[in-house]
């Protein structure tokens, strides 16, 4: 395929739900090697266009046409519901149908051989494995344990059942199976919902060298960024591409916006002077040609839409009944474990006044855990203290459903406990972009990024001196959690916030907790300064050697009688120091994935398979011991040489 041409294009699309344009009009390309990230405010069709170019939907208008050699592979939150009594392993390899197909049919004809071996079933055996072969059969389950590991699983999750896993897990699989087919074109909508940091710089560097095109909607800004080489902006139902990442998209997009409204003013001083003369000659005849002809203009005159301002400054007034002491949560040699299975253990921290803490990390080491125990809703070990006038507000995906579907959005929170008036909950909301008549919305036909914004603004107004918020940006568009930064920037009180939104944690935060062997670390300073003292540790560990052994003092050294060996014996003991090197970071890594397994919530829940995990673990660690020290050995040997 010339890598100029589109595979995909749309042309003059229009598409109406209940008579409300979604689409006028709207065109767009697609190219073959294209990185698109597809952005726009909640509602405006992103997802619906995703659904058009799928051919769930059909067009009003226009039309969508692809290329012949173009495949569509297209991840949406209704996968989310696909449940099988099959292994994700095998989820994940249907990419591969026909080679799983041809595989099937080798299996059959070697159990056949078993009691009829025939020439025909031999030649059947020869031609099944060349097409095997051919298919890229033999390295297909490699291929789909890469990219399952490289998403977050285990190796020892790979053979459960997909019906096992929560829905953020199996969209995970979801994901896989995409990416193992390889379509020319891949569709993702919002796949960092599901997924942890770790898995979502993963994901970044899988798609920036992706083969086909891209268009992915999402609302972490910095993932779009990392990944895209095309933004192409979802707005008055039109569809307006910016050849370039999200940041040139920011700097294109001030200056389109400066022209724009420019525009937008020249054309509303017109319209007003036109609507004046309308009035002032309304009643008389003789101008009446000349009123109906401005009429007319008005009438055929094509709106310029006003620029909406995405960094648009709010002010937020926090007010407390009570403000907190200095220390707001103390917890001293705190464990946690489910069965043998140790989460936390004898960690001691605190949060004091003016914290703004963002808990960041893998899926799986504790985050959710840590946050109930600080909430006092988890049973511990150790000792949790609260300090004096706490009043907490806790925020989480769950509180979208304990909205009352059947109040409207200002009667919803006036029961939220605040003796706020309506005027100043009106204030409230319009920060939260409900303006005028849309307080008067029912709950149950918001769209979901609407209803965060209504949980959102309860927590807010709830006169709680410290707030615990987990995973508040999900579901946001680029404006709501802009506002929603503003408002935690003006947060005269603490909180700590779950979050794998890089740039909204940059934004928030003034410390970076994470956990790390049991034990509840901290980073005294911002996530941009947390990444670059972790890149600084990361390439530090790279420049020393792989087993982070205790090295001899040159005291050592020069005390030790020093022999010369041949040079043949020499090679030996550099090849075997070499082995040795491969078999403790095998090791490490088996560690580390048993650690990942028994802090699974099937294992730690069922005592005979940790039992059976912690063995394995044991056995592993005292194996690393003996190869360490067969390695300062070998390499004391060379290194007196």
């Amino acid at each position: 395929m010339n890598r100029f041409a589109a595979m995909l294009a749309i042309n003059n699309l229009s598409y109406y739900i209940g008579g409300r344009p979604i689409y006028e009009h709207a065109s767009l390309h697609v190219k073959p090697k294209d990185k698109i990230g597809l952005i726009g405010l909640n509602g405006k069709g992103k997802s619906t266009l995703l659904k058009l170019i799928n051919g769930d939907y059909l067009p009003d208008d226009g039309s969508i046409s692809k290329s012949k050699d173009c495949t569509l592979g297209f991840l949406n939150q209704d996968l989310l519901s696909y449940l099988t009594d099959d292994s994700i392993l095998s989820v994940a390899m249907q990419a591969f149908e026909e080679a799983v197909e041809v595989q099937k049919q080798i299996d059959q004809i070697l159990k056949q051989m078993e009691v009829d071996y025939t020439d025909d079933l031999v030649e059947k055996l020869a031609k099944a494995q060349e097409r095997f072969e051919a298919l890229d059969g033999y390295s297909m389950q490699a291929k789909a344990e890469e990219i399952l590991e490289g998403i977050g699983f285990n190796t020892a999750d790979l053979n459960r059942p997909l019906k096992e896993f929560s829905g953020g897990w199996r969209m995970r699989v979801m994901l896989a199976k995409l990416l193992l087919e390889k379509p020319s074109l891949l569709m993702l909508d919002e796949p960092t919902n599901h997924l942890d940091l770790p898995s979502i710089e993963w994901i970044e560097n899988y798609l920036r060298t992706y083969e086909g095109a891209v268009i992915v909607v999402s609302h972490d800004r910095l993932f779009i960024n990392n990944c895209v080489s095309k933004i192409v902006e979802v707005a008055n139902t039109q569809l307006t591409s910016y050849e370039g990442n999200y940041d040139f998209y920011l700097e294109e997009k001030e200056l389109r916006s400066e022209i724009q409204k420019n525009a937008f003013e020249n054309q509303q001083q017109k319209i007003k002077q036109t609507e004046r003369f309308i009035e002032r000659f309304r009643a008389k005849a003789t101008k009446a040609r000349q009123v109906q002809s401005r009429v007319k203009s008005l009438d055929r005159m094509d709106k310029i839409e006003d620029v909406v301002d995405e960094n648009a400054a709010v002010n937020f007034k926090f007010s407390f009944k009570q403000k907190s002491g200095r220390h707001i949560i103390k917890l001293e040699d705190i464990s946690k474990a489910y069965g043998q299975l140790d989460i936390l253990k004898n960690t001691t921290t605190s949060i004091e006044r003016g914290d703004k803490i963002a808990l960041i990390g893998a899926n799986g080491k504790g985050k959710s855990t840590l946050l109930r125990i600080i909430a006092g809703t988890e049973p511990i070990e150790g000792k949790r203290e609260e300090g004096y006038n706490v009043i907490r507000g806790f925020y989480a995906q769950h509180q979208l459903e304990a909205l009352q579907v059947s109040n409207e959005i200002l009667e919803e929170l006036k029961q939220a406990g605040s003796d706020k008036t309506e005027l100043e909950l009106r204030q409230v909301l319009g920060c939260f972009l409900f303006s005028d008549d849309d307080v008067f919305k029912k709950i149950k036909v918001l769209s979901g990024g609407e209803k965060s914004r209504v949980a959102l603004a309860k927590t807010l107004i709830s006169e709680a001196n410290f707030l615990l918020l987990d995973e508040p940006t999900n579901h946001l568009d680029f404006i709501s959690e802009n506002i929603l930064i503003q408002a935690l920037q003006q947060y005269i009180g603490s909180f700590i916030v779950v979050s794998h939104n890089r740039h909204f944690v940059s934004k928030v935060a003034n410390k970076i907790w994470y956990i790390e062997d049991k034990q509840i670390k901290e980073y005294p300073g911002t996530f941009d300064e947390y990444e670059y003292w972790r890149n600084e540790v990361s390439d530090q560990n790279k420049a020393d050697h792989t087993p982070q052994l205790t090295k001899r003092s040159e005291k050592q050294k020069k005390a030790k009688q020093k022999t010369t060996l041949p040079e043949n014996e020499l090679k030996k003991l550099e090849k075997e120091l070499g082995e040795i090197e491969g078999e403790i970071k095998e090791l490490e890594n088996k560690i580390k994935l048993l650690e990942d397994e028994m802090a699974k919530p099937a294992v730690y829940s069922d005592p005979d398979q940790l039992q059976a995990v912690n063995l394995q673990y044991s056995s592993a660690i005292e194996q690393l011991k003996e190869m360490n020290k067969s390695w300062e050995e070998v390499f004391g040997r060379i290194e007196d040489q």
